[in-house]
């Protein structure tokens, strides 16, 4: 394992991520995860991220299994929601969710204290403020953003001295590398990359055929749906290809490609298996030659091309056309127009985020599914983009 320094921290090329805990790839048993964690102590990594929105025992599990060596790993982990349930980060919320925080995972500092997800109501100074306190208190080290709007970002680094930006990345998820990673390089903070196997796609282990567990987010993620899905799987044997030169797998490449990203200091492994675990610990410990990075890169801009070319018409269709009967299909063609929109500018963000929230509220069972409710939100969405 290689290990990249930032600030005073030094930590592995491979960071184990527990977004698994959540239960949003399927199950999870907790014993075993258990012992994925210990053999991603043992196989060199030591930065450990989760969150307190990851599941009640997301924290503790976490914490009991790195108690025996406290002081050779990095905890990571995430402001979670206020006293009701909302994502509040008041100051004294962000004070009351570091305690609980630190209670959960029973150590007495957090390394890297990341503001999970945005509180439009709360000023970033107050925020800011807050965590500036928890700094000088000696309860966290560093602190950082997460899945945050990218003006708002731009906010936390005026005001705070943020160190480091969590942002998704990946040879099928670039989007981070435009937005964010410029920001990092320009205010000295380093990113820590997730979903760098693209969930899983780039393994050249999922096609059309794969079927995943009820609950699995990747039943409705855009990234598994219509010209999305084809085009990843054609950069998977892109990379297949490549690998092949250096007797490596695709996701090694995946997450090679990731490391070779100026300003990125780990990328996350998310697996509760430890054979996938062992086949991303190899993502590190080398690097891909410039010519390869080149013609990946070549790669992947004519692929860009293809989906700009493709989505708006895949859009255009969905909201003209009658919705298809079948609930589930129906439910995610709306998940990919509202999803692909925001990520091509289509529309602003804080317009359609409402309707987003309505129809996901149907997925948590908060709403019922009905076919009437599908086409009232898509008639929503087809006002709005026109």
């Amino acid at each position: 394992m290689k290990y990249r320094s930032h600030k005073d921290l030094e930590m592995s090329e491979i960071g184990m991520g527990c977004y698994a805990l959540s239960g949003s790839y399927g199950a999870v048993d907790d014993n075993k995860y258990r012992s994925v964690l210990k053999s991603a102590y043992e196989q060199g990594i030591n930065l450990f991220d989760t969150a307190a929105t990851y599941g009640e025992g997301a924290e503790k599990i976490l914490g009991d299994v790195i108690r025996p060596y406290r002081e050779e790993v990095l905890v990571s982990t995430k402001i979670g929601a206020g006293k009701d349930g909302r994502v509040s980060l008041a100051h004294s919320d962000v004070k009351n969710e570091c305690e609980n925080s630190l209670d959960r995972l029973s150590i007495d500092q957090i390394d890297i204290y990341l503001v999970h997800f945005d509180d439009p109501g709360t000023p970033v100074e107050e925020t800011v403020e807050a965590l500036d306190d928890l700094k000088e208190e000696g309860k966290i080290k560093h602190y950082g953003v997460s899945h945050l709007p990218v003006e708002r970002v731009k906010e936390y680094f005026k005001e705070g001295d943020v160190s480091f930006c969590l942002m998704e990345l990946s040879p099928v998820a670039r989007q981070s590398r435009d937005e964010l990673l410029s920001l990092c390089r320009e205010h000295d903070a380093k990113a820590i990359a997730f979903s760098v196997t693209g969930r899983g796609v780039l393994s050249g282990n999922i096609d059309e055929d794969t079927e995943f567990e009820p609950g699995d987010i990747r039943t409705m993620d855009p990234l598994f749906k219509k010209e999305r899905f084809k085009s990843a799987l054609r950069v998977s044997k892109k990379l297949e290809e490549i690998g092949k030169k250096y007797e490596k797998t695709s996701i090694q490449v995946a997450i090679n490609w990731v490391l070779s990203q100026e300003g990125v200091v780990s990328a996350l492994t998310g697996t509760s298996s430890k054979e996938h675990l062992e086949e991303n610990v190899k993502g590190s410990g080398w690097n891909l030659e410039e010519e390869d990075l080149r013609e990946i890169e070549s790669f992947l801009e004519e692929e860009d091309k293809r989906l700009e070319e493709r989505e708006p018409e895949i859009i255009d269709e969905i909201l003209k056309n009658e919705l298809p009967k079948e609930l589930e299909r129906a439910f995610n063609d709306l998940v990919y127009v509202m999803e692909v929109s925001m990520d091509r500018n289509m529309v602003e963000e804080k317009r359609i985020v409402p309707i987003f929230k309505e129809l996901l509220a149907v997925r948590s069972g908060k709403k019922d599914l009905t076919y009437n409710g599908l086409e009232e939100i898509r008639k929503k969405v087809r006002d709005i983009l026109g």
